[in-house]
């Protein structure tokens, strides 16, 4: 057999996992992965490497439950189909509770590594500014959110789409030893310990609700704005004219927009005081407010400050943030900022294999995999990398290849992605989305029996496990096929 080629653009999660799956699944003689990545000859603004699955917004993978929770089901679901992604996160994994939060150097570098160690792997430097020319028989398009204008141009004009986009915010980094812990204290919301973790895998800061207020005071009259050119959606500047103007993810909502909300939003949302002891206070007086950080590194020398993406300018960050009790020294390794992040319509432009249904090029093949698809977050970006390295593997060893049933979480994202009939996922109302148990066809029996032989529907607890007892069920009866 003559050995074929295929060409992955993007050296991002999605795109290393897919050139991962790729050469793994195709022998030498059969199968030639050739990687593709600009940086660091062309660089982001968000990225500050030249490495593979660089990590530029949060280090967390989110919840590591693979029982009741969508997120940490699809984690299992990448380890049962041998990802790199997930192989790297656990050896760079640090103590985050219930969740999978990585060093990000150690990942990326891991993932790098491994790329460039296999034999079926060769990694080329260079920015891809166009459509793939017609020799490359079969490509994997994986730019992720910063696709560099000319190939987002190209992919446009080919298309006959315009370009959309909305914003992903990235939290600010603290210097643990400026931490005043005479204030602050650790401790994991309700003291679970999952994982790798302990019960005390966060630092907390507690509020008074004076504090609370002026913190809110300051965050929402704070000067902001810092976008680039190239990220600036209509001119807008006033938080007020930016609430309106930017279409933002909720999962990465910044900080002053969701303050902009009410004054209580940020207290029911990622400051809430639930579950936290203050053993400086004691039981009697409970914090009015919690600012959460999480651990960054491995060495534990850092700190993201949980929920705290932000678009404030850097020296209002600094100010603001300072105002946080036990925060008042704080030294910053990195500042917040705000960064683009391009999809496609999917559900128009992508068959069921996530294949560009119009090509110039009639004998080629391409695929597009990651949050260019318009899914949502690292696992989500890796797992379609992971799909399309298969998919595009059975394509040139002439197999077909049967995607993951819907009840999968594989499944039920590539479901959204290509605009499933169940789901309100079609070219008109098309978003990008997170995995979540929403996108899972209902249980086929929503009832249980209790003990006493009367029937209960399904709820909370027992019915996330019924989505994911089904769900690893059903991809290893996929698997043995």
């Amino acid at each position: 057999m003559t050995n074929k080629h295929i060409h992955i653009i993007g050296a991002g999660l999605a795109g290393s996992e897919a050139a991962w799956q790729a050469a793994n699944m195709g022998a030498k003689d059969e199968i030639s992965v050739i990687l593709h990545e600009m940086r660091p000859h062309v660089e982001t603004p968000a990225h500050a490497t030249g490495n593979c699955a660089e990590l530029v917004c949060s280090n967390s993978f989110r919840s590591d439950d693979h029982e009741y929770n969508a997120v940490g089901l699809l984690h299992e679901e990448m380890r049962k189909l041998n990802s790199l992604i997930m192989r790297e996160g656990a050896k760079a994994a640090v103590p985050a509770g219930g969740a999978l939060a990585v060093d990000r150097d150690i990942f990326s570098k891991g993932v790098t590594k491994a790329l460039e160690n296999h034999p079926n792997i060769t990694i080329e430097k260079g920015e891809i500014t166009g459509l793939p020319p017609k020799e490359w028989d079969n490509v994997i398009i994986a730019t992720g959110p910063l696709t560099s204008s000319a190939l987002a141009n190209a992919i446009a004009k080919t298309t006959g789409e315009n370009e959309l986009s909305f914003f992903d915010a990235i939290a600010p980094i603290v210097h643990t030893d400026s931490i005043d812990m005479n204030i602050a204290w650790f401790q994991s919301r309700y003291d679970k310990a999952q994982g790798i973790g302990t019960d005390k895998d966060y630092i907390n800061c507690p509020m008074t609700k004076e504090q609370y207020e002026n913190f809110i005071h300051e965050l929402t009259t704070a000067e902001y704005g810092l976008f680039k050119e190239w990220e600036l959606p209509s001119g807008s500047k006033t938080l007020a004219e930016q609430e309106e103007d930017t279409p933002y993810f909720d999962g990465c909502m910044p900080i002053e927009i969701m303050a902009a909300r009410g004054p209580e939003t940020l207290r029911f949302g990622p400051m809430k005081p639930i579950g936290l002891t203050n053993p400086h206070k004691g039981q009697d007086e409970q914090p009015y407010a919690i600012v959460q950080l999480r651990q960054d590194n491995a060495l534990g020398t850092l700190y993201n400050i949980v929920g705290f993406q932000t678009k404030m300018k850097w020296g209002e960050q600094t100010r603001v943030f300072k105002m946080i009790p036990g925060l008042e020294n704080a030294e910053f390794a990195r500042l917040g900022g705000l960064h683009r992040n391009t999809f496609i319509n999917s559900p128009k432009i992508l068959d069921k294999q996530l294949r560009l249904k119009t090509n110039p090029h009639a004998n080629q093949t391409i695929r597009f995999a990651g949050q260019i698809t318009g899914c949502e977050g690292y696992v989500e970006s890796a797992s379609i990398g992971l799909m399309t390295g298969r998919m595009a593997v059975s394509d040139v060893l002439g197999k077909n290849f049967e995607t993951p049933p819907v009840t999968t979480a594989h499944g039920a994202l590539l479901n959204h992605i290509t605009g499933g009939h169940m789901l309100d996922s079609n070219a008109k109302t098309f978003q990008p989305m997170n995995i979540n148990f929403g996108l899972f066809p209902a249980p086929e029996n929503p009832f249980i029996t209790m003990p006493n032989g009367k029937r209960k529907k399904l709820k909370g607890k027992d019915r996330k496990k019924c989505y994911t007892s089904r769900a690893l069920e059903d991809l290893q009866k996929w698997l043995d096929k």
